[in-house]
């Protein structure tokens, strides 16, 4: 086959990319090694968040955003290199890439989207707080100023829909040949330049959506091309692979994690991409979650769901020590993450009651969000009411890891006896610690005031009045009677995103080790670090891997395009 341009990997940066490229005219291959049910790949599960600044929807909530606050919580969290700002170092072409994200959040990309018919919920969330002290000289520290997390009305599909559209279009114009159980195991050069990939044919499976397929080889293809993009993802489902590139001194990833991804996030393309001589940057940066809990119905291997929890809950190490300042539920993910694998630990735990649950207790994903997905408005309604919404409920009903109890000493008991049941983890939960510090903390809520920092940061979360409508309970004392029973959540390691990759040029085309162009090879979405190899730097602020992926591919494909 031959074609102007091969796309790899059928994901949403990928199909941005190929219907970018067949709206100029271009003919392209789309090649993906999964079956065509699992079109869309990761974000057809996401639970649809954009990061969206100065919004109509912000500003109904009276929300006071801008591109230059943005920009200065970005710097922040970003902790960019020396010299990136000037064009020097190796995160000159990540810093690049994020400032016209940024640009992008605050212009184009909402009225873009909207022009496809994409819609969003009307109260903008706000994810990833932070909560350190600002900086002087290079923005602020970690977490979203103010609320930029816009959930889609209906969620990750709905963002995938206006491009599987347009890909199906491309398909019957005759400009897009879309071929499934195709798996590239290496990419053809001649003199040093790109020209085209070398795939195996896989057997035929009728895997349902994310679920693992097989590898039977029937056969191999190659295809010549003037370009290859490559749009696989990260290395989420690796975790051996994840394990050994973790940066050592945040200690260690536990042998014990779960899966946020499908199986095919696998990170193999990228390893065809360096034998063919592109430079990858920064495999150290991931951005792993360490809210996760098992799936009661696993599609994929060590299928995880991620809690999104509010601020109430106590936060505790596998021993039973509060997780220290900031590192509050809600705050700092990745920061909690390092603290916990710094000790060693496999394991944490969230400490609440049912009311807290009730109130803050929210589940990522969007088969974890029917009304939202299924744009169901009266199922939406009942997130106001009383009672947790209906997959949190199915969780505390069913999962294992919900401990219930009425005294400490009790809930203690269950999770010591949790931790010794599960190889290879450690940890012990003293019972007259426990009640220590839930007393502790409850004196400071019935004070009225406080200086607990947590407490403190609870009460201001509700000045937002988003926060206080759904996701902030009234602070009250954790043994109030009537709020109970008291609930232990044994949490792990989610494997998620892949902060590094291919390193890219401001166009996409990727670049070998010396900064020189690699001509006829292109990279975009979690593959290309989300832009230039790394456009997060260190962490993220939420909502802008699906972004990430929307102008990665918008960008590479139109400068394809010309």
């Amino acid at each position: 086959m031959s074609a102007d341009v091969v796309v790899i990997g059928a994901g949403l940066a990928g199909l941005v990319t190929a219907t970018e490229l067949t709206a100029a005219g271009r003919r392209v291959v789309l090649l993906d090694q999964e079956p065509a049910a699992s079109l869309g790949g990761q974000a057809w599960w996401s639970f649809g968040g954009l990061f969206l600044v100065d919004s109509p929807e912000q500003r109904r909530m009276g929300v006071r955003d801008s591109a230059e606050l943005a920009w200065s919580d970005w710097l922040g969290s970003a902790g960019f290199a020396d010299g990136a700002a000037s064009g020097v170092g190796p995160d000159r072409h990540g810093y690049a890439w994020a400032r016209r994200f940024v640009e992008f959040a605050a212009g184009d990309l909402r009225a873009w989207l909207h022009a496809k018919g994409v819609r969003w919920f009307p109260l903008p969330q706000w994810a990833e707080r932070g909560g350190y002290p600002v900086a002087t000289a290079h923005g602020t520290a970690h977490g979203n100023s103010v609320p930029r997390f816009h959930v889609t009305w209906g969620t990750g599909p709905a963002v995938l829909t206006p491009f599987v559209r347009a890909a199906r279009e491309a398909s019957a114009a005759g400009l897009l040949d879309v071929r499934f159980r195709h798996r590239v195991v290496g990419l053809t050069t001649t003199d040093g330049r790109v020209t085209g990939v070398r795939a195996e044919r896989l057997a035929h499976d009728d895997a349902a959506r994310g679920a693992p397929s097989n590898r039977d080889v029937v056969g191999e293809v190659e295809v010549a091309a003037d370009a290859v993009v490559v749009a696989t993802g990260g290395i989420g489902a690796n975790h051996a692979l994840a394990r050994d590139r973790w940066e050592p001194v945040f200690g260690r990833l536990p042998a014990r994690m779960l899966s946020g991804v499908p199986d095919s996030t696998d990170g193999l393309m990228l390893q065809h991409a360096a034998a063919a001589g592109a430079a990858l940057v920064h495999e150290d940066r991931m951005w792993h979650y360490p809210e996760g809990i098992t799936n009661h119905s696993p599609v994929w291997t060590n299928h995880g769901i991620r809690i999104l929890p509010g601020p109430s809950s106590l936060w505790l190490d596998a021993d039973g020590n509060r997780l220290p300042a900031p590192l509050f539920p809600g705050f700092d993910a990745l920061g909690a993450l390092q603290h916990l694998t710094g000790r060693g630990d496999d394991h944490s735990w969230f400490v609440l009651n049912r009311t807290v649950m009730e109130s803050e207790f929210a589940l990522s994903g969007s088969e974890q969000n029917p009304d939202l997905t299924g744009k169901d408005v009266r199922l939406l309604a009942k997130r106001v009411l009383p009672g947790a919404v209906g997959p949190v409920a199915r969780f505390a009903q069913e999962s294992p890891e919900f401990l219930w109890a009425d005294t400490p000493a009790e809930l203690a008991e269950k999770m010591n006896a949790l931790t010794a049941s599960t190889p290879g983890s450690r940890g012990h939960v003293d019972p007259d610690g426990l009640a220590a510090v839930i007393a502790a903390r409850d004196a400071q809520v019935a004070s009225g005031l406080g200086k607990d920092p947590q407490v403190v940061a609870t009460r201001a979360a509700r000045d937002f009045r988003v926060d206080r409508l759904l996701r902030v309970a009234p602070p009250r004392p954790l043994t109030t009677p009537g709020d109970g029973p008291l609930l232990a959540v044994r949490l792990s390691v989610l494997t998620r995103k892949t902060l590094g990759g291919i390193w890219c040029d401001a166009d996409g085309r990727a670049l070998r080790a010396d900064g020189s162009v690699l001509d006829g090879l292109w990279a975009v979405g979690e593959a290309a670090g989300f832009g230039g190899g790394g456009m997060h730097g260190h962490r993220a602020l939420e909502g802008t891997f699906l972004g990430g992926c929307l102008h990665t591919g918008r960008v590479t494909g139109r400068a394809l395009a010309r």
